[in-house]
């Protein structure tokens, strides 16, 4: 079985962690974690719907296992989901299916997002910019800003830098507001950048095992002691939630 300790850009075996393929030192052999298939969609995702923040055709780029897609299917929306993984698309579609709801989901590379199709609404990325280097992240900004009409909203969710220690998240994966501007700003007009939380299927104690089995330093960030747990014992990771309008 091969390895991964970090969400970082050089280690990205998003596919074979779907597959059931890796997993992360610490972990059991044979348990399967995906830190961020928590089985449900994210509470701020939900609470954005909530507030009326999607329209219209919505793309789910980095859909994953698709929890925030079904969610917005299920309210009526029209949604396509989209990730690089086939076995991630694959278990999406069934999980949709379980849930009777209907949602288009592809393999797509989200650089490119050929085949994708057309004039969406709004756009969601739910952790998928902090997955991705500097010259993709340009590239993406591009190929959302051709899949969407004039004037639709993103909404993205990324790493923010306020990330406690103790995660293993190293620190190349987290996003500055610099960064964010630099990236998007030729495609997208950034409206704000707020605050936001999500839950993953960490907890202390798994946090504490990945410690013993040799996480690399993550540079000077809030000390251990800033972690914060929901209260099904959930480890929160602070997230930055931008919301753009497409020029």
């Amino acid at each position: 079985m091969t390895t991964q300790r970090t969400f970082s850009q050089e280690d990205k075996e998003y596919e074979a962690l779907y597959a059931g393929r890796a997993s992360f030192d610490g972990v059991a052999p044979g348990e399967v974690l995906i830190p961020w298939d928590i089985g449900e969609p994210q509470r701020a995702v939900v609470d954005l719907a909530r507030a009326g923040g999607f329209s219209g055709r919505v793309l789910d780029v980095g859909c994953g296992l698709g929890e925030n897609a079904i969610l917005l299917a299920a309210q009526g929306y029209e949604v396509t989901g989209v990730d690089g993984s086939p076995s991630a698309v694959e278990e999406a579609a069934r999980r949709a299916a379980a849930h009777g709801a209907r949602v288009r989901f592809l393999t797509a590379d989200a650089t490119e997002l050929d085949g994708v199709g057309g004039d969406f609404d709004t756009a969601l990325d739910s952790g998928l910019y902090h997955c991705l280097n500097d010259e993709q992240r340009s590239a993406y900004a591009a190929a959302l800003h051709r899949v969407c009409r004039p004037g639709a909203v993103l909404h993205l969710f990324c790493f923010a830098e306020s990330m406690p220690s103790g995660t293993p998240i190293v620190a190349e994966a987290l996003v500055s507001e610099a960064n964010l501007h630099a990236n998007l700003g030729r495609h997208w007009e950034i409206q704000d950048i707020t605050e936001a939380v999500f839950a993953t299927t960490f907890t202390r104690e798994i946090l504490a095992k990945l410690g013993t089995a040799g996480a690399p330093d993550t540079g000077a960030r809030p000390g251990p002691d800033a972690i914060q747990v929901d209260e099904r014992g959930r480890v929160l990771t602070p997230m930055s939630h931008v919301r753009a309008r497409r020029r």
